[in-house]
């Protein structure tokens, strides 16, 4: 087990909570602390464009929305879960919240 494993676990505990605001901007630094990753895991996945699509180069502009924040735990996730590379999870995240688009879709629909 990894440092970062073993961080994860005694982590689970201290899950931070809060209202999500579009306009609350995080840094890298930010959004890896809520997480509970490291930096350089957030910098991967913004330079594979799974993270912060069409980002700048200068990572020190780089602005995570909640959007972002979401998308990030919900791949910290499906990585930690099933031992998935990022490609996968990033697969994963994206078929499920095209599911949840399209549920909405549905309900929407519905009600008309």
């Amino acid at each position: 087990m990894t440092d970062m494993d073993q961080s994860d676990q005694g982590n689970q505990a201290e899950c931070l909570s809060g209202v999500l605001l579009d306009e609350a901007a995080l840094t890298l630094d930010e959004l890896a602390r809520a997480c509970a990753v490291e930096p350089e895991w957030v910098v991967q996945r913004v330079r594979t464009g799974i993270l912060l699509d069409g980002a700048a180069v200068d990572m020190a502009g780089w602005r995570f929305t909640s959007i972002d924040l979401v998308r990030a735990r919900r791949l910290r996730q499906v990585e930690r879960d099933f031992d998935a590379n990022d490609d996968v999870a990033a697969l994963v995240v994206d078929l499920s919240e095209e599911i949840r688009r399209l549920r909405d879709k549905l309900r929407a629909g519905s009600r008309s």
